[in-house]
């Protein structure tokens, strides 16, 4: 038996090394610039999402004297402690990044975001004017005294803390007050070309009001303004089998997600110690919890900034996603679908196939019944179009609606409404569990009787995250695979005992326990002197047990490699242990996202799931066989030869849990890019 608590990398910690191989995408210079300024601020967003829900929850942990689940060996105060020394140079670096190379190579090619100490005369005065219009009428400051007591402010929101002399028109002497901004004011303003040079201008909102913050005061003098913002415990929690509605219950949750207990304070790395003190005993943290920053305290906000600025040439050039000539040939899909199998890799292959699917299900009188499952969808969504529609029409639709997808709440508790009042039937998954399943329907009266195709993806169905998220989808009419994702829905909306599964392998109930057999199977081949190999790409490797059968697998002789773009617990290339393992992780324009596994036996598998415990055993996960053998194929050419290949935008994972580049051998080989050309427009 492995000793798992000296070797296991710690999933929080992975996670910051996967923000630093995200950073490092910011410091190329083969990437356009404003590319790198918006891998600025992903790490940004992935930072504030780190604290929101995962430090948060080991912060619960430590107060409550409760161990951490896993088994690494850290306690939640150790863990606290390496969090904030990691998490605090990287976000170091990460405004090194921003300030000393970014911002000046941008200014080289004619795009300012300028200080407010840097404004001309006449910049200046646009800028007072726009302040007095368009954002001094929504602002409220508070002072702070002993009947206005410091302000609950919202969750990751900007906010300014002031220091005061004076006295005001009642005579009241405060020497403090909160400025929060409204959300729905712009974070980044576009200032126009008043010397006509072509080049393009914007000013920062926080710059803006930290300029004219006195206009708010009068008569009294501003000492000191200072950017702040709070990052509060972020997790929803609702006793599922307590409640009686859970569209309701969490409705009624969304708005207290805002004013959650702190876990992170940024501030301006000017601000004066005691201001900062104050705010951190007012919101109950602790040294650990203060983050002074070079710049903007919401550097996420910089995303927004890319789409304003309009220089093509700073920016990936446009891509078009391609379609296979079969499917582009003729309108009626089903009956393509019916001769073949086809899968499609996404962003590279359209996502439009998957939507016309469901579109010929509004369209097709034969067309009796659709289902989904919908997870993320995104606000705006023409796949919610067509299930609203086909409702419309009087066609069966059932969508099983998974309304604890974090972060997006708000937007599956409106679509889910929306499709019960067009007549759908609307269902919110299992208890407990979360349906994370990727799975479409439709079933067709054909020749006297009924034909089911179905749509089997990695990814959620959210057609602009298709542009960009790389994942596969099998389109099918295979009879066994149809009959199967039929069992699944009949699982999600009904009840019963466990249905078997001819194909298809499903979480919690015999995904966990098949990996497992697999794995063994090909140690059991090793052992033998058989050849036996173990490829597998996902997001995130973090259950134990999984861990602990490769490691066995790797003592055995079998051939493992792992390509996890996220994290990844498992620690390789260890003596006696995991030499026989090497682990990968691949990033770039594209977010990889696709989970595919396949082994010397000779099957290939796509699936939903990643191999974390909370994938395994508490949500609803489907993993399916290619069967087509073409297709098959190509999974594994692109497994073993395309994406290893990469030397460009790869990692190699060391046994301490670091990363390194891949060193570039030969020629230069860009894994998303052959993707591009080869299956792109």
């Amino acid at each position: 038996m492995v000793d798992l608590q000296s070797s296991l990398v710690n999933r929080e910690l992975s996670t910051i090394a996967f923000n630093k191989r995200v950073l490092e995408l910011a410091k190329m210079d083969s990437i356009p610039l404003l590319e790198r300024l918006r891998y600025i601020a992903i790490v940004s967003s992935n930072l504030d999402e780190f604290f929101e829900v995962r430090v948060a929850g080991v912060k619960q942990r430590m107060v409550l004297d409760l161990s951490m689940r896993r088994s690494d060996g850290i306690t939640p105060k150790e863990l606290l402690q390496q969090i904030r020394a990691q998490s605090a140079e990287l976000v170091d670096e990460q405004y090194r990044v921003l300030n000393a190379e970014i911002f000046p190579a941008l200014r080289e090619k004619g795009v300012y975001l300028w200080r407010r100490s840097e404004w001309t005369e006449r910049q200046r005065a646009w800028v007072q004017q726009y302040f007095l219009e368009q954002v001094s009428p929504v602002l409220t400051p508070l002072g702070l005294d002993p009947a206005h007591p410091i302000p609950n402010v919202e969750n990751k929101s900007l906010n300014f803390i002031l220091s005061l002399k004076g006295k005001d028109a009642f005579g009241r002497e405060s020497t403090m007050a909160i400025l929060p901004v409204p959300r729905c004011l712009p974070r980044i303003i576009p200032l126009p070309d008043l010397d006509e040079t072509g080049d393009l201008h914007f000013a920062l909102l926080s710059s803006i009001i930290h300029a004219h913050v006195d206009e708010l005061f009068p008569g009294m003098k501003v000492k000191g303004c200072y950017q702040f913002r709070l990052t509060r415990n972020a997790d929803m929690f609702v006793d599922e089998e307590e409640v009686e509605d859970l569209l309701k219950a969490l409705k009624g949750q969304l708005h207290g997600r805002n004013f959650g207990e702190g876990v992170r304070l940024e501030v301006s790395n000017n601000c004066p110690v005691e201001l900062e003190q104050f705010l951190a005993e007012q919101y109950q943290l602790d040294e650990a919890a203060i983050f002074r920053v070079d710049g903007l305290v919401n550097a996420h906000r910089l995303g927004s900034w890319v789409n304003l600025v309009d220089r093509p040439d700073l920016k990936f050039a446009p891509f078009s996603p391609g379609v296979p000539d079969k499917l582009d040939e003729q309108r009626d899909i089903l009956s393509i679908i019916r001769k073949e199998d086809f899968l499609l890799h996404h962003p590279y292959r359209s996502f439009d196939p998957v939507v016309e699917m469901a579109w010929r299900a509004v369209e097709d009188p034969n067309v009796l019944a659709i289902k989904m499952t919908l997870y993320r969808v995104g606000s705006s969504s023409s796949l919610i179009d067509a299930l609203v529609e086909a409702a419309k029409n009087n066609k069966d639709v059932t969508a099983v609606v998974e309304l604890r997808a974090r972060f997006d709440e708000a937007e599956n508790i409106h679509f889910a409404q929306r499709l019960i009042q067009a007549g759908a039937k609307v269902v919110y998954g299992i208890v407990g569990y979360k349906c994370h399943a990727k799975l479409m329907l439709l079933v067709r009266r054909e020749d006297g009787g009924l034909r089911r195709y179905a749509h089997i993806g990695t990814g959620n169905y959210h057609v602009n995250n298709a542009r960009l998220y790389t994942d596969y989808s099998l389109l099918t009419a295979h009879e066994g695979i149809t009959e199967d994702v039929h069992k699944v829905f009949m699982q999600l909306t009904g009840l019963g005992k466990v249905s078997q599964l001819k194909h298809l392998y499903q979480s919690p109930f015999t995904l966990f326990p098949s990996l497992r057999k697999w794995i063994a199977q090909e140690t059991a081949k090793a052992k033998k002197g058989e050849e036996a190999w173990i490829l597998a790409k996902m997001n995130s490797l973090s259950d134990e047990g999984i861990i602990q059968d490769l490691y066995t697998a790797s003592q055995a002789g079998v051939k493992i490699r792992l390509l996890v773009r996220g994290i990844c617990c498992l620690r390789p290339g260890i003596a006696g242990l995991s030499e026989n393992i090497e682990v990968r992780s691949i990033l770039g324009r594209m977010l990889e996202h696709h989970r595919a596994y396949a082994f010397a036996s000779g099957e290939v598998y796509i699936a939903s799931s990643d191999w974390m415990e909370r994938n395994l055993h508490r949500r609803v996960e489907v993993c399916c066989p290619i069967l087509d053998l073409k297709l098959k194929n190509r999974i594994l050419f692109e497994l073993r030869s395309v994406f290893w290949k990469d030397n460009q935008q790869s990692w190699r994972m060391l046994s301490d849990g670091s990363y390194q580049p891949i060193e570039q051998v030969g020629e230069p080989f860009w894994s998303q890019q052959y993707f591009m050309d080869d299956l792109g427009e």
